[in-house]
């Protein structure tokens, strides 16, 4: 599970450093975004792999829009966190992470291809 707190100032480091205003929205958004990689069903995994769990917070950060500023950010940041604790990282250009998370946001990418995507550019 990722502690609310820890994304909370992972928020707050990426509005000081890029620009934004801080801040929750909705908190019980924030709640239901983080734990849905940790969702489970008859004591099954339903993300069981890094890069599922990674698709999941993306989508559901960035779709539930939790914060008043920065979910696409934020969204981005936890997925590549999920990534990288797993001893692989994402190997993409900065435009392709872009039009990923822009297309998250606009409903034109959903869960299946996020996870398509990570799994063509993490190694």
């Amino acid at each position: 599970m990722i502690a609310i707190e820890v994304v909370i100032r992972i928020q707050k480091i990426l509005i000081d450093q890029f620009g934004g205003t801080h801040g929750i929205r909705d908190k019980s958004a924030l709640e239901s975004a983080i734990s849905r990689p940790f969702a489970t069903f008859d004591n099954q995994e339903l993300y069981p792999s890094p890069i599922e769990k990674a698709s999941a917070v993306l989508e559901s950060v960035v779709t539930n829009h939790p914060f008043i500023d920065g979910n696409k950010r934020i969204g981005y940041v936890l997925a590549r966190l999920f990534i990288l604790k797993s001893g692989l990282d994402i190997f993409s250009t900065q435009e392709e992470k872009y039009d990923l998370v822009i297309g998250v946001s606009k409903g034109e990418l959903k869960y299946d291809h996020i996870k398509v995507w990570l799994s063509e550019r993490c190694r």
